[in-house]
């Protein structure tokens, strides 16, 4: 498309958080469209970041929507009135400045990246205040389905749920009646039937919005792609050496299952086996329930107390995307142990791009990218005993390393992805 600056249609993607200011794929994948968008140059795109007081330096009297470090195209939302219970904004003066914020820049297309921390109900106003806008909305997992985070595990047992309804969810949550997750299905889909195209990670999620009552036709499954040049380079394991170092990668949150990875290696360490290691990369603990990260601390705090030839499991804490090919290249195996469906686990691309192996649990979007004993391996979700064996065969077992990361797949790219996204916006 040869045309001029002022001549391209402008792409607004709207994001919770910004990847620099608070870790997460959610806005690491916003953030990867807009800089494909970029380079692609045949559109103008601009990015809006939600952003809560985490940051409250950055908050200024006054100011709603402020640039981010003078970057071109970058803007933030600095939103403190967030309604976590309907998932909305209540703050009028946020509102009327996300309205002037459209009507300066008049984007052809809105894209949202979720609506955590500015809310859903921006979504219709966006169609109000821009009626001749295309919307996209991306899923990045089931918060609109589920109350419980969007993880869709039921909290009183820790089981998987398959599909939402008035009773199932009051099991979840006894203190609110049927009639209030009635209530909270229908005020979402009232803001989300403002959207022209849905899309999804994975395959398997399309599934559950349409269940939920989205139609097919207008969701289309669009894989998260990126690019680390550096992450490709990392060196490949010494063929001759033993193939027991474990990497975990990503948000030390309750679903992510730091806490099962752990449990197995005291598993491990029970039993008598300890020639591995595992080296936790990652951050956000903040974000765990009080129960799980203080067995996370207290595992972490036992093992830095032992002396240095007995610790196996080392914490390296939270990393920038151009630290991952040195955190890479420590590893030979990365387990991705989350305890929910996992809508995508873009960990499993970066471990791909360094051609490493993945073990992952045998659900959700892992389970689907990844084919057992093909290309990765699977254990039963939540069991770490089963993990604790996994981990012991890909110890001992000859062979099995190389076998595996001869057939990893490429993971999508950037580009292809952007391609995608270009495509739904015509």
């Amino acid at each position: 498309m040869n045309t001029t600056r002022t001549e391209r249609p402008r792409v607004l993607l709207v994001s919770m958080f910004h990847p620099e200011l608070q870790r997460g794929g959610t806005q690491q994948m916003c953030y990867e469209l807009f800089s494909g968008l970029k380079q692609r140059g045949d559109v103008e795109p601009f990015l809006l970041a939600a952003i809560d007081k985490s940051y409250p330096a950055l908050f200024k009297p006054g100011a709603h929507i402020t640039g981010f470090d003078q970057r071109d195209g970058e803007f933030l939302l600095l939103t403190d009135s967030y309604d976590p219970e309907w998932h909305r904004q209540t703050n009028p003066a946020i509102v009327q400045a996300y309205i002037d914020f459209l009507q300066t820049i008049r984007p052809a297309i809105v894209h949202f990246h979720h609506f955590h921390f500015f809310g859903i109900d921006l979504v219709s106003l966006t169609r109000r205040i821009l009626p001749e806008s295309r919307i996209v909305f991306t899923f990045h997992e089931f918060m609109a389905i589920c109350q419980a985070d969007g993880t869709m595990r039921r909290p009183f047992d820790g089981s998987l749920c398959r599909q939402a309804s008035q009773v199932r969810c009051h099991q979840c949550f006894p203190a609110q009646k049927p009639e209030h997750f009635l209530l909270r299905k229908l005020w979402f889909q009232h803001h989300l039937a403002h959207v022209d195209q849905f899309t999804c990670p994975s395959a398997f999620m399309i599934e559950h919005y349409v269940a939920w009552g989205l139609p097919r036709a207008r969701i289309t499954h669009v894989a998260n792609g990126q690019d680390h040049d550096a992450v490709s380079a990392t060196p490949l394991p010494s063929p001759d050496r033993a193939k027991n170092r474990f990497g975990f990668f990503g948000q030390i949150t309750d679903a992510k299952g730091v806490h099962i990875l752990l449990r197995a290696v005291t598993h491990l360490r029970d039993m008598g086996f300890t020639d591995f290691t595992l080296d936790i990369n990652g951050g956000n603990i903040q974000f765990a329930s009080p129960s799980i990260r203080a067995e996370i601390e207290d595992f972490l705090a036992a093992e830095q107390a032992l002396p240095y030839r007995e610790r196996i499991v080392t914490a390296h804490g939270a990393y920038h995307p151009d630290d991952l090919a040195a955190r890479m290249d420590r590893v030979d195996w990365c387990i991705v142990p989350s305890i929910w469906w996992e809508s995508f686990g873009l960990v499993i691309s970066e471990a791909w791009m360094a051609g490493r192996p993945v073990i992952c649990s045998n659900a959700g979007g892992p389970a689907e990218r990844i084919s057992h004993n093909i290309n990765g391996l699977h254990f039963p979700l939540g069991d770490h005993r089963a993990l604790a064996e996994t981990i012991i065969q890909c110890c001992t077992t000859t062979g099995l390393w190389a076998k595996l990361a001869a057939r990893l797949p490429k993971p999508p790219t950037r580009a292809a992805m952007t391609s995608e996204f270009a495509a739904l916006y015509a």
